[in-house]
């Protein structure tokens, strides 16, 4: 493990470290975990799909419960809720209908790389239009109270990276004040390797706040992301769901600390956690299996063992049977 001094920090704040909203995979019971394991100074959710409706209170709850905690996971990490869409006049009265509710970070998305969004105008489809992300994003601002931050994530481009600039300077120009930076385009996927070099770029050309996202796995990769990106600020991923301390080992990284890597025996601990917070939220689904194994596919990128217990559970499917079976793979630890 590398215990280098950290690269120059910024003089006003220490670098931030956040945790990705990854559809399908980072919900309010992962965010949950993941930010009592600690290193996170904020988090945002899944994006809210706007299309022609304006959402009642209970699907705002749904994708961001941390409303009834002051906008915090259980542990205190601030969340932010994430808006997808195109209709900037609908995508203002969801907004202003999220902010009555005491939602105070609204964060939008213009990366999602899903084809059912990016034919429905959303995500990363609206890279080719910067003029149209301005008007989005400007639009927004115009209509929010001054108190309320708002933030966008973008990827380099949709087919190509062209436009990359643009639409960077198009957010800023819009009023965000924030820009998080997934530094591939939408044809490029996850595929690595991710384009650090063109966050540099981007952070050259503005002004505001700027985050790098992108292929951070390890302490190492974070150290290589902030020194070629030239960035304070890093975003985490799937590195964080593939090492549940990622953000720990960083963050005492930056306190000039070094920490050992989570041991396994730990990590099994926080996954019997993350399925009982799983079956509270819905027990009489497929939910906590599926989203416990989904995680321990994840995991075996890192711990080997996860593959073991992964087939230990693999054609389990009620709750009792899985819980038992943890259990029970724990007491052999």
């Amino acid at each position: 493990m590398s215990c280098m001094m950290p690269v120059s920090e910024s003089v006003h704040r220490p670098p931030q470290l956040l945790l990705a909203p990854m559809q399908g995979l980072v919900d309010d019971v992962m965010r949950t975990i993941l930010t009592e394991i600690g290193g996170f100074d904020g988090c945002v959710t899944e994006f809210v799909r706007i299309t022609h409706t304006i959402h009642g209170r209970q699907t705002w709850l749904k994708y961001m419960p941390e409303i009834k905690n002051q906008n915090k996971t259980p542990s205190g990490t601030p969340v932010a809720i994430q808006l997808l869409g195109s209709d900037a006049d609908n995508m203002v009265q969801n907004a202003l209908y999220a902010v009555n509710l005491g939602i105070n970070h609204i964060d939008l998305n213009f990366g999602c790389p899903a084809p059912t969004v990016n034919q429905h105008q959303g995500g990363a489809i609206l890279l080719r239009e910067p003029k149209r992300i301005e008007h989005i994003v400007s639009t927004i601002r115009q209509h929010l109270p001054a108190h309320i931050f708002l933030s966008a994530k973008m990827r380099l481009g949709y087919e190509h990276k062209d436009l990359a600039l643009d639409c960077a300077r198009a957010i800023e120009n819009g009023g965000a004040q924030q820009l998080t930076v997934h530094a591939r385009t939408k044809i490029e996927g996850y595929q690595p390797p991710a384009h650090w070099e063109w966050i540099r770029r981007i952070r050259e050309i503005v002004a505001l706040p700027l985050v790098a996202n992108g292929d951070v796995f390890s302490l190492d990769d974070y150290q290589r992301i902030r020194q070629i990106s030239q960035c304070d600020d890093v975003m985490l991923g799937r590195g964080a769901v593939m090492m549940p301390d990622l953000a720990r080992q960083i963050a005492a990284f930056n306190r000039h600390e070094c920490i050992e890597v989570m041991p396994w025996s730990e990590v099994v601990l926080w996954l019997e956690k993350f399925l009982l917070l799983c079956s509270n939220k819905n027990a009489a689904s497929k939910y906590p299996s599926a989203r416990l194994k989904q995680w321990l596919a994840m995991l075996k990128q890192h711990y080997p063992e996860a593959e073991v217990l992964f087939n230990l559970l693999r054609t389990l499917t009620t709750i009792t049977d899985i819980q038992y079976t943890l259990q029970k793979y724990i007491a052999t630890l």
